[in-house]
């Protein structure tokens, strides 16, 4: 089931779309990185672990700022064209 909990500003959803769209470079950029360049990879860690971090941050921020309905087993989305925040069940 999914149910609108809320909705974010412009500026707002930029941010999380920025991170977003990093995350999945950086997931993509995995998949074809080896661990044969130590260096690379070990930047690569590093970054995907800032980035996830920032990326639950925003998250974290926004439902506490906004109070939105959360549940046990659920999460939230967005929808990047309409700025509004989705409860998943």
């Amino acid at each position: 089931m999914k149910k609108k909990v809320g909705q974010v500003t412009i500026e707002e959803k930029n941010e999380i779309l920025r991170l977003f769209e990093r995350r999945n470079g950086l997931t993509e950029l995995s998949k074809v990185l080896t661990i044969d360049n130590d260096d690379l990879y070990e930047r690569l860690v590093k970054d995907m672990g800032e980035t996830q971090g920032k990326f639950q941050q925003w998250w974290d921020t926004m439902a506490a700022k906004y109070n939105w309905e959360s549940s046990e087993n659920g999460n939230w989305e967005i929808n990047f064209d309409t700025c509004e925040i989705f409860l998943n069940c």
